[in-house]
């Protein structure tokens, strides 16, 4: 598997909880994964629960197994400075540029630069071995832009050609993009089985593969259960809806309700009844034909179940293993 996993997909996909998820199934078993946020949300610091995360890698969770996962919100201002010192030796020196703002002035007018250091540090330490030669991280995810910036964010090489055609920024951007254009990165994309979000991932497989940079997967977040075919519904509603409101009457027979009421209680139920039960088919059907779209795709799929009470810590360690279960299945090692 590769080391390096950037995430993305359309807003309101949940790319962050996915991207975090991933992190804690990919940091199981003893493994060590770095979850990395370029976008200055604190995404990350709100889903595990704890304080905004400062420019610095930290242990916020232990994946099951007795892994580690640390994150690190990445400031392009702070990104900037240590790049200056580590090329320039720019130390009192850059934190004077940047109280004359010409660190924000510089990262503004070139996003180009900007991009190189967000995506360069999270490269870094894909690369980075401590003293006994071994990897830091086993794994590094990124939670990165939605999907209509994320071709233009991680094709950096040629967005700061205009900027620096040799020297240390040139030198920086080609050692980024032999690590984002190499086997060691994938990138999966977030998608819900509705229309918008299909075409949208569609668009930016498209977009990655005429860049050269690698396709990973796709995973379907948000997938309701099929509580009823459509077999069922229209049975129901195609002359049953006598035996509908029997069964109504029947099930209200254990209330206080009267014998009268509970006739007239269950024949008004009927109708909202039934009508859910045929907008609940719609909706299967639509997401039908998002699951065929996305097979279309030929990537590796994941599902993830909604949690109808919304994400929290618990739910995050659901979906992790979720992920954790379909690698095995699917025979991808992690």
């Amino acid at each position: 598997m590769s080391r390096l996993h950037v995430v993305s997909g359309k807003g309101g996909t949940g790319k962050t909880t996915v991207a975090a998820a991933l992190a804690l199934a990919l940091a199981a078993e003893g493994k060590r994964a770095l979850l990395v946020e370029v976008e200055g949300r604190q995404g990350i610091a709100q889903l595990f629960e704890t304080e905004a995360l400062p420019y610095e890698e930290r242990k916020i969770a232990v994946a099951p197994g007795g892994g580690e996962v640390y994150a690190l919100a990445i400031d392009a201002e702070r990104a900037l400075l240590d790049y200056l010192h580590m090329f320039y030796k720019l130390g009192s020196a850059g934190r004077a540029l940047k109280k004359l703002g010409a660190i924000d002035f510089a990262t503004t007018i070139a996003p180009g630069l900007r991009d190189v250091l967000l995506t360069g540090k999270a490269c870094e330490a894909v690369r980075r071995k401590d003293r006994t030669g071994r990897f830091a991280y086993d794994y590094v995810v990124m939670d990165a832009p939605p999907t209509g910036r994320l071709t233009r964010f991680l094709n950096v090489n040629d967005e700061v050609a205009g900027l620096a055609r040799i020297g240390p920024i040139h030198n920086q951007a080609q050692a980024v993009m032999r690590v984002l254009k190499s086997p060691e990165t994938a990138v999966h994309f977030v998608t819900l089985l509705e229309e918008m979000p299909v075409q949208e991932t569609a668009d930016g497989i498209a977009e990655l593969r005429a860049a050269g940079l690698p396709v990973g997967g796709v995973v379907i977040n948000m997938v309701r259960p099929e509580i009823l075919d459509e077999a069922a519904v229209e049975a129901a509603s195609n002359g049953r809806r006598a035996d509908v409101a029997r069964a109504l009457e029947h099930a209200l027979e254990r209330t206080a309700v009267g014998g009268a009421r509970r006739a007239g209680l269950a024949d008004q139920l009927v109708g909202p009844l039934l009508q859910q039960a045929r907008e609940h088919t719609e909706r299967l059907a639509l997401e039908h034909r998002g699951r065929a779209e996305v097979a279309r795709f030929g990537l590796p799929t994941y599902e993830l179940r909604l949690l109808g009470d919304g994400v929290d810590l618990a739910g995050l360690y659901r979906m992790a293993r979720a992920l954790r279960k379909q690698f095995t299945d699917q025979g991808v090692s992690a």
